[in-house]
Formats: structure tokens, C-alpha cells, sequence
């Protein structure tokens, strides 16, 4: 008996820390800091002298150790001031749907398993589906673990699509090689799924694009018929709707037209931007998408939930079945009684209730909530790009999305570096943003407002730490600023 009482106090005790710690990150958000400079070593000493996992150690002590090195030691996408690369602060229900999840330990591989877990998904799936203008019903869709599951998902359905033989007898049983078109601002994922997939990575085409990042289409059409006469034969064009780099969406009405007359498989790697759809406001910029075959979207990106929440969507419920059906004596075979078996539908086999959290938010805010949620942060993005614009920078971007690429004479004539106003920033805790190369040879600053909690004195402070970086170089006598050597030491710090 005393065991039993002591082991509900020490629960009791434990739930106690546990809700303390969410309170006060949530209350403190922005007094953590934005980047660590910590070191390997450093971190590793820590482990060996504050763990033995050859002795027992009280759970709460070890607790109070994670929660220190997650505070001290690691980056705050969650801050208001972060613009980084689609990580939003995460909403009170996200926690409660992982909490939940854990506790229940809610496996979806068959319906059976979890009857309410299989519901709630196929429902809040439904409903997103169709915002992309998809039937709810008669489609398919499945909850994934991010992007690059939802993009090889694409391929290995497109391929049984259009070779039924290749599931049974593998690429030896088509005589012409497959290709597939991406723009050059496209995912590459798609180099790890091609290998994956067995189609090489030479099947690989990376489209050029036109003045404003998007594919063009007179290059896809083009390579097109480069390959047709070799002999080639394409399987999917993948549009793009908000790229990694600059947020562009690729002309998703064209691809559609396109791939429709010459029969190839339509994706549209919506990964960050497909989220757009919730929002009546930016909903057109995705017009187009409802043509597409299969859809990536991760709600992990824009909707405020936790890592891990990514979503696939396909018009090709019966070719999704043919792709991943497999028969096994320990589990339900049957797919005609209205229930959803994942390890007869899917990629996966066994897997987590991913989709409670995203469930959770939408049932809070409903979908017109979360709308004002994205509609906000496209605002902020406007708000950046004016104040960029008026203390002399160049947007180097065209995008409704809240992602802004800038630069600045002084950076083209070669008298600041990037990597050292990158650094000085974080350095500072003014702000987070990144560097990237457009078209894989303009180098800029890149911000990206996925952070429901980002306002207006946020980007304000961004901009005047950008103030005091052109000040600081505009006393130097022409030559490269000191602060591009200390920026470089600080870059190499924070990314050691």
C-alpha cells in the first residue's frame, strides 16, 4: 500500500512541475533567448556529469535538468522576434494534444485500434481537404510526419498510378525511364525521394524560373519535349505553393492545364503555403491547387501546432489503396466497412495520433480563428516590407506570403557581409533571421513571419537593430566593415 500511495504522490508531484514549467513558458516566451552559442563539448560534459544511466535518478531532478538545458541550450522559435524557417509559437492546445496522446498511447495502424483517434483525423482532414477544393469524402488523406513523407508518398502513388505492373514487378517492368519537373526554387527532398523511390536522382528536372522565382513555363514545356524525344517518360510536374526560400508559388493554373494534356501526375508541395487555404483572404493565391492530384501541406509550419504534424491529400483514394495494400495474419484485412485502416492506405504502418493537436486548435478558433491568425501575419509581412523599403532596403521578392528576402547596396557593392549581420543580430537577441541564395546565386536576408505572436514593435525592433548595423558600417572609410570579421567569429559560434 505504501508503495501505491507514494507512486500517486510522486505522479501528483510530477503533474505539478509539469504544469508549473508550461505556465511559465508560456508567461516568459520572450525572455528566452533566441540562439545559443554553447558548444558540443559543453553540452556533452553536462550529460556525463549530471547523468549515470547505470544508477537510478529521481525523475523530477532529471525533469529540472531537460527543462535547464532546453531553456539554456537551444533555439526559440517560439519567440516573437524569430522570423526563421517556419517554426510558429505553438498554441496551448498543441500541448494538451501531445500531452494526450502520450498518455493514452494511441496507436491509428488499424481503426479497431483507436475507433475516436482514426474519427477525429479522417474529420479534421476532411475539413482541410476541402478548402483545397477537394471532395472530403471521396479522397484520400493521412496525417504524416512532415513534408518529405508526404512528398515520397506523392511519388510512389503517381508512379502505381500510371504502371499498376511496377508495384508488383518494380521499375524493371517499364521500358522508359521516368522523369520528374520541380522548379529550381523547389523542395529538395525530392533528391532523397528519387533515390528512395528507385526512379535515380538523374530523373530529377530542375525547371529554371522567371523573373519572380515562379517555374516557366515556356522552360517546362521545353524540357518536355527534350525528354518525349529521347524517349523519356514524365510522371509529375511538382508545383510548388510557397517555396523554402522566398515563399513563391509556382503558376499552379498553368501546371494544371499542362499536366492534364500531356497525362502526368500533378503535386503541389503546399508544404508552408498550402495553410493559405484556411484563410478566405489568401486562399487565391493557391488557385489552381484544386486540379492538383495530391497535395503536401504541414501544419506544423503556419498553424501553430508542434513538430511532426505534416498532412497529405490525393484525389487517387483507389490507387493510394492499390500502392500500400499488403495482407497480415495479425491484423484487419478488410477495406469496403467504412472504417480507415493507415497501414492499408499509407507509407506508415504503426503511428501516433498526430492529428488530435491540429483537431484541438481547430476546434477552439474554428477555421474563420485560425484565418485571422494567418491573415495577421501576412499583414506583419506588408508591415516588413514597407519598413525594410523605407530605411533602403531592396525586396527581392514578390509574394503574398509573410516571407520577405532583402538586401542592400552596401551588401551588393560587397562592404557588409550577410553572414556577419545574421550573426550580430542573434548575437544581440535582436532578432532571428537567416541568409539564403536565390536561384542559387543571389545571396539575401531572408524573415518569415510564421508567429501569431509577432506585432508590429517586434518587426520595429528588427529594423532598428538593421539601423544600427548600416550606421556601424557607414563609419568605416569604404573598405569592408569590422563587423564582418566579428560577425563571421559570431556565425561560426552559434553554428559550431
Amino acid at each position: 500500500m505504501e508503495s501505491t500511495t507514494a507512486g500517486k504522490m510522486d505522479t501528483r508531484h510530477l503533474t505539478e512541475k509539469l504544469k508549473s514549467e508550461i505556465d511559465r513558458f508560456f508567461r516568459t516566451i520572450d525572455d528566452n533567448p533566441l540562439s545559443s552559442d554553447v558548444t558540443p563539448t559543453e553540452i556533452r560534459q553536462f550529460l556525463h556529469t549530471h547523468f549515470d544511466v547505470q544508477k537510478p535518478a529521481p525523475l523530477g531532478e532529471i525533469f529540472d535538468d531537460v527543462v535547464y538545458m532546453l531553456t539554456n541550450w537551444n533555439e526559440h522559435s517560439t519567440h516573437s522576434q524569430h522570423f526563421g524557417l517556419f517554426r510558429p509559437c505553438i498554441d496551448m492546445s498543441s500541448v494538451l494534444g501531445d500531452a494526450l496522446v502520450a498518455l493514452y498511447n494511441v496507436q491509428l495502424a488499424t481503426w479497431d485500434m483507436s475507433p475516436a483517434g482514426n474519427e477525429i483525423e479522417r474529420f479534421t482532414l476532411s475539413a482541410i481537404a476541402t478548402r483545397f477544393g477537394f471532395d472530403g469524402e471521396r479522397s484520400a488523406a493521412n496525417f504524416t510526419v512532415g513534408g518529405s513523407e508526404a512528398n515520397h508518398t506523392a511519388v510512389i502513388v503517381a508512379l502505381t498510378h500510371l504502371f499498376p505492373e511496377v508495384g508488383d514487378k518494380g521499375l524493371g517492368a517499364i521500358e522508359v525511364q521516368p522523369v520528374i519537373y520541380i522548379s529550381e526554387e523547389g523542395h529538395h527532398s525530392f533528391e532523397k525521394i528519387a533515390h528512395a523511390c528507385g526512379v535515380g536522382r538523374d530523373a530529377l528536372r530542375y525547371i529554371a524560373t522567371d523573373a519572380d522565382l515562379r517555374m516557366d513555363m515556356g522552360a517546362l514545356k521545353a524540357q518536355y519535349q527534350e525528354d518525349a524525344s529521347r524517349g523519356y517518360r514524365p510522371i509529375m510536374v511538382v508545383g510548388t505553393a510557397g517555396t523554402t526560400n522566398a515563399g513563391v508559388i509556382d503558376p499552379l493554373p498553368e501546371i494544371a492545364e499542362f499536366c492534364s494534356v500531356h497525362q502526368i501526375w500533378f503535386h503541389a508541395d503546399a508544404a508552408w503555403g498550402g495553410a493559405a487555404a484556411l484563410s478566405d483572404r489568401l486562399r487565391p493565391c493557391l488557385r489552381g491547387i484544386a486540379q492538383s492530384d495530391s497535395v503536401t501541406c504541414d501544419a506544423h509550419k503556419w498553424l501553430s501546432v508542434s513538430v511532426g504534424t505534416g498532412m497529405f491529400f490525393c484525389r487517387h483514394k483507389a490507387t493510394m489503396r492499390r500502392a500500400f495494400a499488403t495482407n497480415a495474419a495479425y491484423v484487419p484485412t478488410r477495406q469496403d466497412d467504412g472504417r480507415s485502416y493507415n497501414y492499408l492506405e499509407t507509407l506508415q504502418w504503426g503511428r501516433r495520433f498526430t492529428g488530435l493537436k491540429l483537431f484541438l486548435m481547430m476546434a477552439e478558433l474554428g477555421i474563420p480563428g485560425i484565418a485571422m491568425r494567418l491573415d495577421h501575419q501576412a499583414s506583419m509581412g506588408e508591415y516588413l516590407r514597407e519598413q525594410l523599403r523605407k530605411s533602403g532596403w531592396r525586396i527581392l521578392n514578390n509574394t503574398r506570403l509573410p516571407v520577405v528576402c532583402f538586401s542592400h547596396p552596401r551588401i551588393e557593392e560587397e562592404r557588409l557581409d550577410i553572414e556577419a549581420i545574421v550573426a550580430e543580430l542573434k548575437r544581440d537577441q535582436v532578432a532571428w533571421v537567416s541568409r539564403t541564395l536565390l536561384q542559387m546565386k543571389t545571396p539575401c536576408l531572408r524573415a518569415c513571419i510564421a508567429n501569431y505572436r509577432t506585432q508590429r514593435e517586434d518587426i520595429d525592433r528588427l529594423i532598428e537593430g538593421l539601423d544600427v548595423i548600416l550606421r556601424r558600417a557607414g563609419t568605416d572609410d569604404g573598405k569592408r566593415s569590422t563587423l564582418d570579421t566579428q560577425g563571421a567569429l559570431a556565425s561560426r559560434c552559434v553554428h559550431d
